[in-house]
């Protein structure tokens, strides 16, 4: 009997503990501040496809992948895990096949392994009509934090445990008392005194393996805590002159095995650094900046002429790994008649977004007028906007006449750029065509060797055929957003501002 209930005892506190990991699941974070997912536009060789990348809520855990075929014969996808840089770059496990839904012969899914934190890559194997071809995608892999666990969950546990503790205490009290008796007979006073003197020695016994375990459980979850990813905050300050200094943070320099450093930056879109400022709490100014680095986690930039408030920065940078961060803080600004904006530098006024979500939007919901007459469109779907679906944001540019523009051109090696954030902050992305992946990180999983540190990576830009700017994209949460987005045409930049209602 003895036997029995020890056997059941190991294989039940198994599932408790399996039970104690589900409570302390990590929340999933990268570079795009509370936007966790990835989401890739893109070909492998003549097919193209639409990757979307939900990274493990654990590390190690599992990515669900879905990919979509846009192009019609595809006989199988075959897909798999590997890291971008570093030790298992170049050696590929066998790679899993794809399940095709039933329901939709252009649609796989798969499931697979992330073991390590840092950057990996989701390599995507096609057999189809017009041949054999593949792409990788760009996957960051971190824990942002560990959720608490959940007091009714806590409660069951601390119940189970006690009737562990209660159940093992008493079998060896009645097993030391009876174990040799014969059938009906009752035990002597030296059989009860052995059962005291057990059940003493057992209790204790049971005491310090639930204290030690409890030791050993807090030092576990110490050294997880360690490794978690923590969201980097920078330093701003205005230097004489209206230039912003910045000095970025590094938490994660030494919790988790690809160490993150702040020497080996390497260009994204032909910057190191995309610098966003929001004033708050309107969001009626935005400025896409590109600071310069003075040395290591430092840059400056010249402001241009800007309206006192408090502003929200985000900062988006590439480590030599491909992984990409978002760095975030916020600086008061007093009014600032600063210098003309130069290059890639660009600067939108627009009307303050409503204080309260509820309220209607103050930016037309499908069109904003441009400079000269032009205007953007945004073409929406008829169906309310959803958070957790995947969508296509579609918009279009037209000419004072309302014909489509024929004067756009390549912005940063991209059609276009947009930067969508939420009305508290908590949610920033800054996409492109090709998605919501870097495109530095998107040249070193390719392979590319000017994507290498101290390499100047050459633009990935195609010529501007269309008025047409899509990027794809699923909002993570309900609430209200503002969307900005740049393009460039007849050799300015252009912001159109749209804001968005998400439901559950």
């Amino acid at each position: 009997m003895t036997a029995v209930y020890r056997s059941s005892s190991i294989r039940f506190m198994r599932s408790v503990f399996r039970l104690i990991l589900l409570g302390l699941i990590a929340v999933p974070a990268w570079a795009h501040v509370g936007s966790p997912d990835v989401y890739f536009d893109g070909y492998a060789g003549p097919y193209h496809f639409l990757v979307t990348v939900q990274p493990p809520h654990v590390v190690p855990g599992v990515a669900e992948v879905q990919v979509r075929s846009l192009t019609p014969g595809i006989s199988e996808v075959r897909m798999v895990p590997m890291r971008i840089v570093g030790p298992g770059a170049d050696l590929a496990p066998v790679p899993d096949v794809a399940q095709r839904s039933s329901a939709d012969p252009e649609f796989f899914t798969g499931h697979l392994w992330i073991m390590l934190r840092g950057s990996w890559k989701v390599r995507i194997q096609v057999a189809g009509a017009q041949g054999d071809a593949e792409m990788s995608v760009p996957v960051p892999a971190v824990a942002e934090n560990a959720l608490p666990m959940q007091q009714a969950l806590g409660g069951i546990l601390l119940a189970l445990g006690a009737f562990l503790s209660v159940g093992l205490v008493t079998i060896v009290a009645v097993a030391s008392r009876d174990g040799k008796l014969a059938a009906h007979q009752m035990p002597a006073s030296i059989d009860r005194r052995k059962s005291l003197v057990a059940t003493m020695v057992t209790a204790v016994i049971v005491a310090a393996l639930v204290f030690f375990g409890n030791g050993w459980w807090a030092s576990v979850a110490r050294r997880n805590a360690v490794t978690v990813y923590k969201l980097p905050h920078l330093e701003a300050a205005l230097q004489p002159g209206g230039q912003l200094f910045l000095h970025l943070q590094n938490p994660n320099s030494k919790n988790w095995s690809e160490a993150v450093r702040l020497d080996d930056l390497i260009p994204d879109h032909g910057h190191i650094m995309h610098l966003f400022l929001v004033r708050q709490p309107g969001m009626d100014e935005f400025l896409h900046l590109h600071p310069e680095q003075k040395r290591p986690g430092e840059f400056v930039v010249d402001l241009p002429t800007l309206p006192a408030g408090r502003y929200q920065i985000f900062s988006d940078i590439v480590h030599h790994t491909g992984f990409p961060e978002t760095q975030i803080g916020e600086v008061d600004l007093p009014d600032i008649s600063g210098k003309p904006l130069q290059g890639d530098d660009s600067q939108t006024k627009v009307q303050p977004i409503p204080s309260n979500e509820l309220t209607s939007s103050s930016v037309s919901s499908d069109v904003f007028m441009l400079p000269d007459g032009y205007r953007m469109i945004w073409d929406r779907d008829q169906r309310p906007l959803k958070s957790g679906q995947m969508i296509w944001l579609r918009f279009r540019v037209e000419n004072s006449q309302g014909q489509p523009a024929t004067d756009l051109e390549p912005y940063m090696g991209m059609a276009a750029h947009a930067a969508i954030v939420r009305s508290d902050n908590s949610v920033f992305v800054h996409l492109h065509p090709a998605g919501s992946v870097s495109m530095a990180a998107v040249a070193l999983a390719s392979g590319r060797t000017d994507a290498m540190p101290g390499m100047k990576m050459t633009p990935m830009a195609s010529p501007i055929h269309s008025s047409e700017i899509t990027f794809p994209y699923g909002f993570p949460k309900p609430g209200s957003y503002r969307i900005f987005v740049q393009f460039k045409r007849a050799g300015r930049i252009d912001t159109g501002v749209f804001d968005a209602d998400v439901a559950q």
